[in-house]
């Protein structure tokens, strides 16, 4: 059923219908990858993917609950479909014939776990801040990183959306001109390890999710899924509140 955006906002708990509306105005919401500023746009939360400041909102009614596991590649959005036609990451989820949205994001030129469901209740658990779902990655940056500026790093900087400090930062691999370091967070800001990596002065050449808490890729090639097992369900769903 369609109802107007800022009503299924407020049914969320998210904000009033008034401070919902503020939120449209100012481009804080969207609709299946694009952003909404007109106050009388309507929205159906069974089929569309609604976003508040880049986290779901909408919610599955009914159905099979279904919980993917993707090894996104390179060149692919975290979105449900691009007025400019590139490719999203539902192209690769063949036979998949139920509506999922991706759960967070991992950008353009980022690869590796990314989750999708229709599950909005699970999606909001593991994307929310609040619940400190870690997330861990392989970063390869270009430079051979010096002991003192790895323990910067490790301290964390100020960026212009707030402070941010990994949960663990380590040397992986070095090699002659780059090397690569893993490390773990526990939120999802729009393009943050980039950003922090370059705020450091080392610019990141490649990013990898390679994990959501502990549950991994392991040997899933790229541009192929599998289903959550019920033990990664039940997982991820408990955690802390």
């Amino acid at each position: 059923m369609l109802e107007r955006l800022q009503k299924i906002i407020a049914r969320a708990g998210i904000a009033s219908r008034r401070a919902a509306e503020r939120m449209i105005r100012q481009g804080r919401v969207s609709v299946n990858g694009r952003t909404i500023t007109e106050l009388g746009t309507k929205a159906d939360t069974r089929r569309d993917e609604i976003r508040v400041d880049g986290s779901l909102i909408s919610r599955s009614q009914g159905g099979e609950k279904i919980y993917i596991l993707l090894n996104k590649p390179r060149g692919y959005l975290t979105t449900l479909d691009d007025p400019e036609g590139r490719p999203v990451v539902t192209d690769l989820l063949e036979d998949i014939t139920e509506r999922v949205f991706p759960v967070g994001r991992l950008d353009y030129d980022s690869e590796g776990l990314l989750l999708l469901t229709n599950d909005g209740d699970f999606a909001n658990r593991v994307q929310h801040p609040r619940f400190e779902v870690s997330k861990t990655y392989l970063a390869k940056i270009k430079g051979n990183i010096s002991k003192k500026d790895l323990d910067a790093i490790k301290q964390g900087t100020s960026l212009e959306d707030g402070d941010f400090r990994p949960l663990t930062v380590l040397v992986d691999k070095r090699n002659k001109k780059s090397c690569w370091l893993k490390l773990t967070i526990a939120e999802g800001r729009n393009r943050v390890i980039r950003r922090f990596f370059e705020s450091m002065g080392y610019p990141v050449m490649r990013l990898i999710r390679i994990a959501i808490d502990d549950i991994e890729t392991g040997n899933l090639k790229q541009g192929k899924f599998r289903y959550l097992k019920a033990r990664e369900i039940r997982k991820l769903s408990s955690v802390k509140n």
